[in-house]
């Protein structure tokens, strides 16, 4: 039986490279059984016009009632994929279809969960590579997912894998340390990438932000997804103990006759015992939403990769 592949492609306002890029596609994939999922993130150009020219019958158009965002799209179109095998990508031409193959038969041969892209000769001015290799670093040493280009779009998962992967917000380009979180055995290859000729690039420096609050994210998803007590317990012990102490001591003396009112160390010790009160009762609260979470859609805090039964 044939491999079954499904390309997901999120296009917003792509009306020049999705014709020529489902060209490639096609040329490529002659190998395999495929199908190639275009979702248009509420495109205002002739993207979607130009995606039904095609009139091919591997070819599948999702359209978005409006601009959700590339997570949102993504999620959509591995949803709908039927393949054993997904692959994600960009529609702006710059990653190479020729190299879907290679990624493929390289996940199957050596039992990989998941493959992703390292762009190989950057094809981008230093404005986009600069802040790209610091974000990656950062990634790297805070979630403890050795990646080394999260922005590369170009991967292959398993279909399991990857439609158990929750996409919301912006969280696309952490998707392979989403992936890892979830256990998913991952390793990476270099991918060619070309400079983009048609459009507009979507992505600039204003992102900046919206990827250190994803990373925040990240971070807690890592450590303290089934112990969210465990980060603000202790923030919480530590500000009560400080705001007990600064308290204590404007106490000592207010006794000794002198006049506290109004000084900064007493608001300070006020609002760090205030503070520390609040954040154990979120720690609290967030393990009540955690087991809730589990126990309310019957999820299990583990997963099993398989299991083994000899015989007697």
């Amino acid at each position: 039986m044939n491999k079954t592949l499904s390309v997901v492609i999120s296009v917003f306002n792509e009306e020049d490279n999705v014709e020529p890029l489902a060209k490639q596609l096609l040329k490529c994939l002659n190998d395999y059984e495929f199908e190639i999922i275009f979702v248009d993130d509420g495109s205002k150009d002739q993207t979607i016009p130009n995606i039904k020219s095609l009139n091919e019958p591997h070819v599948h158009l999702i359209e978005l009632q409006k601009n959700y965002g590339q997570s949102s799209a993504l999620a959509a179109g591995i949803d709908y994929a039927h393949g054993e095998y997904i692959v994600t990508m960009d529609g702006d031409l710059q990653n190479d279809p020729a190299d879907i193959p290679m990624m493929v038969e390289k996940l199957i041969a050596e039992d990989w969960d998941v493959i992703a892209g390292i762009r190989k000769n950057r094809q981008d001015n230093f404005v986009r590579k600069i802040p790209s290799k610091i974000a990656n670093w950062i990634i790297r040493s805070s979630t403890g997912v050795a990646i080394r280009d999260n922005g590369c779009a170009l991967k292959v998962f398993r279909k399991k894998i990857a439609k158990e992967i929750g996409l919301y917000g912006e969280l696309h380009r952490f998707i392979a340390v989403l992936a890892a979180l979830d256990g998913a055995r991952i390793t990476q290859v270099e991918v060619n990438h070309h400079p983009r000729i048609y459009g507009q690039s979507k992505y600039g420096l204003k992102r900046t932000f919206k990827v250190i609050s994803d990373l925040m994210l990240m971070i807690f998803f890592r450590k303290y997804m089934q112990k969210p007590m465990h980060l603000f317990g202790p923030l919480g012990i530590f500000t009560l103990i400080a705001g007990g102490l600064i308290n204590l001591y404007m106490l000592a003396l207010k006794i000794a006759g002198q006049d506290i009112w109004g000084k900064p160390l007493l608001i300070l010790g006020v609002l760090l015992l205030l503070g520390g009160i609040q954040l154990i009762t979120v720690g609290i609260m967030s393990e009540f939403l955690m087991r809730t979470y589990y126990e309310s859609q019957r999820k299990k805090p583990y997963k099993v990769r398989h299991v083994t039964t000899f015989e007697e």
